[in-house]
């Protein structure tokens, strides 16, 4: 079970500490995870919220990334100006003092601390324990160049054009849990307008908190996991202008399920582009098309392991 640390809260038991941003877990993060993980030690992790820009992960969609994966705590820091002010030494000083670091890892090209002069050898100087570095983690662009190292800015410019795959595959590698790894947006379902039922095709109603970057609207296929189980979906994020409602929301149609979720916890995992969202002139018009959207659900099921 994940333990969240904030303030001034420990975790006592001798342990392995991962230092970085830890703002979602890309591979580049998972390298360093499995490192420390080979210490046979309660494995923690460092995690920045609350900075500029939107998120991949929510803070609450991040804890539960971390407890898919082993993490056993996260020493939470928020993001603020006296965060930012703090040096590197005493930035150290106050974790190490808050836990019983037996061994640390880092990436070559960690910083941190006030105008990010703490660096890796600054790290091992001053750090209790062994310190290991672990070299970038780079993926090829299909088109040539140059490698990118796997980064929390590459996940985000690929999520914004909509590159569902190649987000992925930045996220999490075959060997390991897609539930665990892919890109998904979470929430409790809440009570939608129930249009859906009146013409065959029930749906569960999520707000987008304000913080999550989310893909380009539109109506996409992928997988909803539920505490029933998981099922293939379509997902319409944006906005619904046959019923005139301009709120962005997700709404998703899970194929298979019947039942009720209202008030449970879901994640919507989107894999594909189905098409843009729509004006119908009828409900008929409409469930016309939700027919062929999810026969193209359907067809695509099969290129994912869930």
């Amino acid at each position: 079970m994940l333990t969240v640390l904030r303030g001034e809260e420990r975790f006592p038991a001798p342990c392995a500490l991962v230092f970085g941003g830890f703002d979602g877990l890309h591979l580049g993060h998972r390298a360093l995870l499995a490192r420390a993980k080979q210490s046979g030690l309660p494995v923690g992790v460092t995690a920045i919220f609350g900075g500029k820009g939107k998120e991949l992960f929510t803070r609450e969609e991040r804890e539960y990334l971390f407890s898919q994966n082993g993490v056993r705590f996260a020493l939470e820091f928020p993001f603020t100006e006296a965060l930012k002010d703090t040096s590197a030494e005493d930035f150290l000083r106050g974790v190490f003092g808050r836990l019983n670091v037996r061994y640390a890892v880092c990436g070559e090209d960690f910083r941190f601390g006030r105008n990010a002069a703490g660096t890796a050898e600054l790290l091992a100087r001053l750090a209790p324990c062994p310190v290991e570095t672990v070299p970038p983690v780079c993926f090829f662009p299909e088109e040539g160049g140059l490698p990118h190292k796997f980064s929390s800015s590459a996940c985000k410019e690929f999520l914004k054009r909509g590159e569902l795959s190649r987000l992925n595959a930045c996220l999490y590698s075959a060997a390991e849990d897609f539930y665990g790894g892919a890109y998904f947006l979470g929430g409790r379902v809440e009570h939608g307008r129930q249009i859906g039922r009146t013409y065959g095709f029930p749906t569960l109603n999520l707000s987008v908190p304000p913080c999550k970057l989310l893909p380009p609207d539109g109506v996409y296929w992928g997988v909803c996991g539920t505490p029933q189980g998981n099922f293939p979906a379509i997902a319409n994020l944006g906005a619904r202008p046959t019923f005139g409602v301009e709120e962005r929301k997700l709404e998703a149609y899970l194929d298979g399920f019947s039942g009720d979720l209202y008030g449970e916890e879901v994640r919507v995992y989107p894999l594909g582009y189905l098409r843009p969202i729509l004006k119908f002139s009828s409900a008929e018009e409409l469930k016309a098309q939700l027919a062929r959207d999810i026969c193209a659900m359907r067809e695509n099921q099969g290129e994912v392991r869930p």
